[in-house]
């Protein structure tokens, strides 16, 4: 995992507290993969005004899934390189033009709460990085979980959690 801007404590706060909230796996699937070089993360720089996103290692956002794609598909579709847009300091990949379009016109309507991070981690105060077919939109709003097990804790309250999330947001991102 890379992680830009942040010091050895942080680091070693960020992990323990992903750990303790239960964010994390233990097939060695993704145990394994999170540790490659493929695997790298990256988030961009937050500031007071601006929200940082979660990107994986080529600078994507939900790893390069298309963000209107769940609204209008009710889908997780892979985007494409053909078709990208930069916002809030990440790329976003799209299925088609139409979407990518979309998209531009109005970024807040589609993309994931939170950054893109886990809406359960941000519900306990902590970032974890998502995948992208674990998702539900909720009135309107798309949000994202590390993974379907943690996404069924997320579900067990999804009001109370997403209370506690806009609470935690943008805190969370130190």
């Amino acid at each position: 995992m890379q992680i830009h801007s942040f010091n050895k404590t942080a680091i070693a706060t960020l992990l323990s507290l992903v750990v303790a909230t239960g964010c994390t796996t233990t097939s060695s699937d993704n145990a394994t993969s999170n540790t490659s070089t493929d695997s790298t993360e990256t988030t961009t720089e937050a500031t007071a005004t601006e929200v940082r996103y979660f990107v994986d290692e080529s600078g994507y956002a939900i790893r390069g899934t298309d963000p209107v794609a769940y609204f209008t598909e009710e889908a997780a579709v892979a985007g494409s390189d053909e078709f990208t847009h930069t916002w809030d300091d990440a790329t976003w990949r799209f299925a088609n033009a139409e979407n990518r379009d979309r998209f531009a016109a109005d970024p807040e309507k589609y993309a994931p709460q939170y950054g893109g991070f886990c809406a359960w981690a941000v519900s306990q105060g902590n970032t974890a990085p998502i995948d992208p077919e674990a998702w539900k939109i909720v009135e309107g709003k798309l949000y994202l979980n590390y993974d379907k097990r943690i996404q069924k804790r997320w579900e067990k309250d999804i009001p109370g959690n997403i209370e506690k999330a806009n609470g935690n947001w943008p805190g969370v991102l130190g």
